[in-house]
């Protein structure tokens, strides 16, 4: 006999909220930035940890929700839990409420900026789910949400924004570049359902070889702009090392999908992804408590 799974736990599952270690490192290096290399206190750092997985769950979300019936013809995600019946709408949409509504009172906790700033995030966050809709280049949109969560952090730990911003808009664009580049690695195996349903992708549009081109040249601009970061933050060794370690990893990304075979894509897309976020931001913040 299978065990009954609750709804909220079919949610958790379906939103994979263990993907938060995505965005989450890169934020906590805006945090310590926002710091000026300080250890944040237990309630900062909370807070802000509470804010990234409120919202980025909020975000998955309302991408389940807007996406249901593109899921439920998808055979990659049509077993997930609202195509699948583990979840109704109006649980998703409960759940979607509740985290929204955290989000804003936890950034509401952190400094009346970050509560005005935080609805114009929702949208952002919301929105980025509708634009494949309309455009192929969606997965800049992608990487520009997650890429507002540095600046998050810096404004929650900082409370305004300060005169040592460079670094910070340039780990801005290198999450924006890279988290661009692996969602276009991912789009590749929906190529024939996207075109079927007229979704917009670029490997839909430009097939998967050309898209996989275009997602090296992204890394490309993700480790120029992790190099920028360094340079413009006076950043020492550690920095440089990480810096390092991930355009290695990032090539070793793309060989796993070299030719277009799409067998390794998850290791490609979850794994390494992770690897990247966990090794650079450690290195970083180690570096940057360290000044």
């Amino acid at each position: 006999m299978t065990a009954r799974v609750s709804p909220f736990a079919a949610i958790l599952t379906d939103i994979k909220w263990g993907h938060s270690v995505f965005a989450l490192p890169f934020a906590l290096i805006g945090m310590v930035i926002g710091t000026r290399g300080e250890l944040p206190s237990a309630r900062l750092f909370g807070l802000i940890v509470a804010a990234m997985i409120l919202a980025r769950s909020a975000a998955m979300a309302f991408n389940r929700l807007s996406d249901h019936r593109f899921d439920a013809t998808n055979p990659r995600t049509e077993g997930r839990a609202l195509p699948a019946g583990r979840v109704s709408r109006r649980g998703m949409t409960v759940f979607l409420i509740a985290c929204s509504a955290g989000f804003m009172a936890v950034a509401a906790s952190l400094s009346p900026t970050c509560l005005l700033l935080s609805p114009a995030v929702l949208v952002v966050l919301f929105g980025y789910s509708l634009t494949k809709r309309v455009t192929a280049w969606a997965h800049l949109c992608v990487g520009f949400a997650l890429a507002l969560s540095p600046l998050g952090a810096y404004l929650a730990a900082r409370g305004h924004l300060g005169d040592d911003l460079g670094p910070l808009l340039w780990i801005g664009l290198a999450v924006l570049t890279w988290v661009a580049g692996f969602d276009v690695i991912y789009a590749c195996q929906d190529v024939a359902h996207d075109r079927g349903e007229g979704l917009h992708s670029l490997p839909s549009r430009l097939g998967v070889h050309r898209a996989l081109s275009v997602a090296r040249g992204l890394h490309v601009v993700m480790v120029g702009a992790l190099v920028a970061a360094c340079l413009t933050g006076g950043w020492g060794a550690p920095s440089w090392v990480a810096t390092g370690l991930v355009a290695a990893l990032l090539v070793f990304e793309h060989t796993l999908v070299a030719g277009g075979d799409l067998s390794r894509v998850n290791a490609a897309f979850f794994t390494l992804n992770g690897i990247v976020s966990l090794v650079f931001s450690g290195l970083v913040i180690s570096d940057l408590l360290a000044w």
